[in-house]
């Protein structure tokens, strides 16, 4: 996660932006990116963000 936005929205929004354009799923994303997903979650569910499947997208 270190290539990551430190800030936590600057972070929601990049991500978001990747799963709008790339990937079907933040499973695949995290795979393909080389990203640890609990760490991702929990990063951003400490800034109050949350991960829905349905969307495919953090809100």
């Amino acid at each position: 996660m270190n290539d990551l936005p430190k800030d936590p929205i600057m972070l929601m929004s990049f991500i978001n932006m990747k799963l709008r354009d790339f990937y079907p799923s933040l499973d695949e994303l995290c795979e393909d990116m080389d990203i640890d997903k609990g760490q991702l979650l929990e990063k951003l569910a400490s800034a109050g963000f949350e991960y829905s499947a349905e969307n495919n997208r953090f809100w």
